[in-house]
């Protein structure tokens, strides 16, 4: 699907924001017995084995060497430095544990597909009659890996359908595919985008994905509707996105690296609720109880979101995701895209001149404007940027961990509603 790490024992707290103390391991613990937990795993792992020998004879396992959507736009691993290092950044497995206890971390499927996620093999006969045999008139979207299409089960379930290009030569779709698959097969959250089944049928590939009906972030940030989120909906979504990379880092029974968290790839529902979308690029992250620290692989993701560390030594790790959830939150208080080719030189890169900005004291300068300034919302917008700020370190040894992200969001949220109150 989809060893050398520095020591990170010299991380300190920064100064500028006063982090919780980290939950206790009773705060992650479910009410469901061991028993329980274990024939559940059990069956997970089944399930993905059972969908991973399905495709590896149809497709070849190893990467190439050749990038993929990469770009040095942030000009190399020192391209953001924060004077301020954080507690929790390190990557030991401390406090690590799959597939038990995952309390937050844990949803049910309601549909009436709920062997596993993922589980189940559909026919061409019931895509095509989900779709109405694929018919424009349910094309939601477009992009590398294919086309999506709206989709209804015979239970009435709403679906995505995600159709793969026929490219019966391209083994980096075939690879996508499979990456998807595998990845969406093993995971079970509220902010992760369910996975009903997939289909692998002569050259047809398709997948078969929660319905998510109110567009993504992106064009929420755009405005596509008219309608402004809220810096209060913002950093609520934030913490979303921040509990789905958590749970795939740490609450899965092994860690995987999304690998393209950006706004597009970010689904919102009628109420606003963020799920993270699109596996294609995911990779199961290093065995550190074998002590791998890092796996080697191509360069895979969005330009403008990817970390400037693997940029440099294809040296992929949890920490690639956590720069690009500090991008993300750059994003999302600027509506900034992270690459603004058509802004003056020293704005174009929107991280950069956002952090800029935030040393020079004047961080209420990079608010989306779309958004009122008032004493609220200066105070939750500094502290947003210096999550971000160390987030996008050029080191990975100095970023937080997602959990530690979620941490701190929490506590941002928290004392932004003493304030509004």
């Amino acid at each position: 699907m989809s060893g050398h790490r520095k020591n990170s024992s010299d991380i300190h707290t920064p100064d500028l924001t006063s982090y919780p103390p980290s939950p206790s391991p009773s705060s992650y613990s479910s009410n469901s017995s061991s028993s329980k937990s274990s024939s559940s795993r059990n069956r997970v792992k089944g399930a993905a084995r059972s969908v991973a020998g399905v495709f590896v004879s149809c497709f070849t396992p190893p990467e190439e060497d050749a990038h993929h959507n990469s770009s040095s736009a942030y000009g190399g691993s020192d391209a953001f430095t924060s004077s301020s290092d954080i507690s929790g950044a390190s990557d030991s497995t401390e406090g690590r544990r799959r597939g038990t206890a995952r309390g937050i971390y844990a949803t049910r499927n309601d549909s009436t597909h709920m062997k596993e996620p993922g589980s189940t093999i559909f026919t061409l006969a019931e895509i095509q009659t989900a779709t109405k045999n694929f018919s424009p008139a349910f094309k939601v979207g477009q992009g590398g890996f294919g086309t999506v299409y709206k989709g209804q089960l015979q239970d009435g379930t709403l679906v995505a359908v995600k159709r793969a290009k026929k490219s019966m030569y391209d083994k980096n779709l075939g690879r996508e595919f499979l990456s998807e698959v595998q990845a969406l097969s093993k995971v079970e959250h509220l902010n992760l985008v369910k996975c009903y089944g997939y289909l692998q049928q002569g050259d047809e590939r398709i997948i078969v994905v929660e319905y998510v009906a109110n567009g993504t972030l992106r064009e929420h940030l755009d405005c596509f509707n008219g309608n402004v989120l809220s810096l209060a909906s913002r950093l609520d979504i934030a913490i979303d996105v921040a509990h789905a990379i958590t749970y795939l880092h740490t609450y899965t029974d092994h860690p995987i690296i999304h690998r393209d968290i950006k706004s597009s790839n970010i689904l919102l529902t009628e109420k606003l609720r963020a799920k993270v979308a699109d596996f294609g690029f995911a990779r199961l992250a290093a065995d550190v109880e074998s002590g791998q620290t890092h796996v080697s692989t191509q360069v895979k993701g969005t330009a403008g979101y990817l970390d400037p560390e693997y940029l440099k030594t294809y040296q992929l790790t949890e920490k690639s995701d956590v720069y690009s959830f500090g991008i993300l939150l750059v994003e999302l208080v600027t509506g900034r895209r992270p690459v603004e080719s058509k802004r003056e030189l020293d704005e174009r890169v929107t991280a950069r001149w956002a952090m800029k900005k935030f040393r020079d004291g004047q961080a209420i300068t990079v608010l989306d404007p779309k958004l009122q300034e008032s004493d609220a919302n200066g105070p939750v917008l500094e502290n947003i940027l210096e999550l971000a700020l160390l987030c996008v370190n050029g080191s990975r040894k100095n970023r937080p961990t997602m959990r530690r992200c979620v941490e701190v969001l929490w506590n941002i949220r928290k004392e932004y509603k003493d304030l509004l109150a």
